[in-house]
């Protein structure tokens, strides 16, 4: 399941780039923050450097006046100092495309603050209220039947990300403001406090049992395409043994068993009946549980 959930109205593009920046969110919540950007980046700094050295190498070994040995010392001065330079560059390289990555992933967060949540700042009971919401997603968009066309697959892809943003926003509001109540009544309440107190924590409840009826819904609209997939399934794997139904009667015939087969090749017909039957309802009952999801 993602660990970060993104406002489906996010462009594409940036709501990817969200979805990966686990990592860096992480960072974000313990106070990290990008380092101010140099006016030079290292690597392009020790590139210059390193040219600058090459040059002057060139410059003193162009001056024919000199001994062979005296060309092997500058080799000596210039020559390693230089692959130091360029090695320890691509270092600095490797750590300044990091670098710019999580600065880009940083500007990004803040640009969209409030139009992504994070998984691990939900408290346990939102958590599983969530991980439920995805699981029935999934088993929706996943089914065979979505893929074929048998459910309002235009209508799912639209109406479901919505459902889970939406559910995700909730409890992550829900969970900021029961982690200050609870951090408010751990110190002990007058009286007169914890009267006032209490309709808010029962408010607390409610919004979690509305957010749990939505979660249901899902749950619900995604047993109803379950019962679909297996109908689904069944009615081809009928489909399949009528097509050699031919087959069937040639052997039969042949080895002098009609007495046997008729009855049974009658009945595989019917099942194939009941099963598209059974297909149709399925489809029916789960485009109406998903009615129930609409605002």
């Amino acid at each position: 399941m993602a660990d970060v959930v993104v406002d489906p109205e996010v462009p594409s593009d940036d709501a990817q780039l969200l979805r990966d920046s686990r990592r860096v969110l992480l960072k974000m919540r313990t106070g990290w923050t990008p380092q101010p950007r140099r006016p030079i980046a290292g690597a392009h700094h020790r590139m210059m450097a390193a040219f600058g050295g090459a040059a002057l190498f060139g410059l003193l070994l162009g001056f024919g006046s000199f001994a062979r040995g005296l060309g092997l010392l500058m080799l000596v001065l210039f020559g390693i100092p230089l692959m130091i330079v360029l090695f320890v560059g691509r270092d600095d390289r490797t750590w300044d495309d990091e670098d710019a990555y999580e600065r880009e992933v940083y500007d990004q967060l803040r640009w969209y603050e409030g139009r992504y949540v994070l998984t691990d700042d939900l408290d346990e009971s939102s958590a599983r209220l969530l991980a439920r919401a995805q699981r029935a997603i999934a088993a929706v968009t996943g089914s065979r039947v979505n893929a074929e066309g048998l459910l309002d697959d235009v209508r799912n892809g639209v109406m479901l990300p919505a459902q889970e943003w939406e559910i995700a926003r909730l409890l992550a509001k829900l969970s900021a403001l029961r982690a200050k109540h609870r951090e408010t009544v751990s110190q002990g309440l007058t009286p007169e406090v914890e009267a006032v107190a209490r309709p808010l924590a029962r408010a607390l409840d409610s919004s979690e049992e509305a957010v749990l009826a939505r979660v249901e819904a899902l749950e619900r609209y995604a047993a109803n395409v379950a019962d679909a997939e297996r109908a689904y399934v069944a009615h081809h794997q009928i489909e399949e043994l009528r097509s050699r139904v031919h087959q069937y009667e040639e052997l039969v015939a042949e080895t002098g068993a009609d007495g046997f087969a008729v009855p049974e090749l009658e009945r595989l017909a019917a099942d194939a009946d009941r099963l598209e039957q059974a297909l149709r309802r399925s489809v029916s009952s789960a485009q109406e549980a998903f009615r129930h999801l609409e605002p």
